[in-house]
């Protein structure tokens, strides 16, 4: 499916403020940059505007109420939900709203869908105006709300299910974060061996395409490395990401990446004496002494240009698929104990994504069953990323 960022040029008047979430422990890098809503206004054809355009009219900003579904709880930890909840409280503050416009269900399994139904209704029932529903498997229930609710908005984060109107679809290039990270990855692991925790195998696009980039940027500075993936099945389960990172750090991993939802991967890679990269906030809070870097989420920046736009009544039900030039997605400045020359390496890559010479999935790619995908000269298309990538690049292995 064809992905087009969901952008509006507005600015705010007043200053950015940065509050604290979770008993005052969030520090000020957790939050958003606040640049993503910032960014270009995409070309449509009238036709597509017309096509896309619904209720018009705009919501006073004092009778906006939004719902926000939630895989587990942000305060558990600084994982996906903690991430998410950060870019509600960002857009919050940006858009001077009170805390009763915003409604958290907490804790809703993406793998029940009568729950998942039942929680979206109560979010309708008590008149919110747009629902926000993170997970992958929420997915198929959402879309079924919007056709039942068409004058309610709802915005469905990863996947890739949109009606044009009323639903759509939103997520980032995080694989241009995944492949920094990976450069960095490269250059400081010492056995070669790189472990990744996934939340779900081949068949999903999102995270093999996140383990694919990662792993190009690894083999762009170290291609004696590889990359052991071990698989959860499921989005969120802490009991199998505390075991699928002991079975990679019990192969021999010294460095530990990770596609979940808990900070598992870090923690225990601290405790062993090896590296971490981070994902969705920044776990050098938690795990100081070990943290390579992060790959970050900035949810806010899609929050707020969201909110922005039923309040002005410019909503299109375009879907979002923003990238690092629209601050969604980031990763954080290698620690000062990585390997010399790690820093320099990765601002001279993230130069040539944020130019434009480099989409990270460019060329002919060889996959780990000695296949190849892409054509030389050309880089692969957004539908493909979001959904075809259903191979793993020639360095990663996956544990049974």
């Amino acid at each position: 499916m064809k992905k087009k960022v969901f952008a509006r040029l507005f600015a705010l008047c007043l200053s950015m403020v940065f509050i604290s979430a979770g008993c005052g422990q969030t520090v000020i890098e957790d939050y958003a940059t606040n640049e993503g809503y910032e960014k270009a206004e995409q070309g449509t054809s009238d036709t597509e505007v017309e096509k896309n355009t619904v209720m018009q009219q705009g919501i006073p900003k004092e009778d906006i109420k939004i719902g926000v579904l939630h895989l587990s709880d942000p305060a558990e930890g600084s994982g996906y939900t903690y991430t998410h909840d950060l870019g509600i409280q960002g857009m919050q503050e940006n858009l001077g709203l009170q805390d009763n416009q915003i409604i958290r269900k907490n804790n809703v399994d993406d793998t029940d869908k009568d729950a998942v139904k039942t929680a979206l209704q109560e979010f309708v029932d008590e008149g919110c105006n747009i629902i926000f529903s993170t997970s992958w498997g929420y997915m198929d229930a959402t879309a079924e709300m919007a056709e039942k609710y068409p004058d309610v908005y709802f915005s469905h984060g990863s996947g890739y299910k949109s009606n044009g109107k009323n639903f759509n679809n939103y997520f980032g290039r995080i694989y241009q974060a995944r492949y920094l990270s990976g450069i960095v990855a490269g250059m400081n692991t010492k056995t070669d061996k790189i472990g990744y925790v996934a939340a779900q195998g081949l068949d999903n696009s999102e995270v093999t395409g996140g383990i694919d980039a990662f792993a190009i940027g690894v083999a762009e500075v170290n291609p004696n490395a590889k990359i052991y993936v071990s698989v959860t099945h499921k989005w969120f389960d802490p009991e199998a990401e505390e075991k699928a990172s002991k079975k990679l750090l019990d192969t021999g991993c010294d460095v530990m990446a990770q596609h979940c939802d808990t900070s598992y991967p870090q923690t225990l890679a601290q405790e062993h004496g090896v590296y971490g990269i981070g994902y969705n906030s920044d776990m050098s809070k938690e795990t100081p002494d070990s943290c390579l870097c992060s790959v970050l989420w900035n949810w806010s920046a899609y929050y707020t240009s969201a909110v922005q736009s039923i309040i002005d009544g410019t909503w299109d039900g375009s879907d979002y698929y923003g990238g690092y030039a629209d601050g969604i997605v980031e990763v954080t400045d290698p620690a000062a104990f990585s390997a010399e020359g790690t820093a320099e390496k990765v601002d001279e890559a993230k130069a040539e994504i944020l130019s434009g010479a480099c989409n990270v999935f460019d060329g002919i790619l060889e996959t780990n069953t000695g296949e190849t995908v892409g054509e030389e000269g050309k880089t692969l298309d957004d539908a493909t990323i979001t959904g075809g990538i259903n191979w793993y690049y020639k360095n990663v292995e996956v544990l049974e």
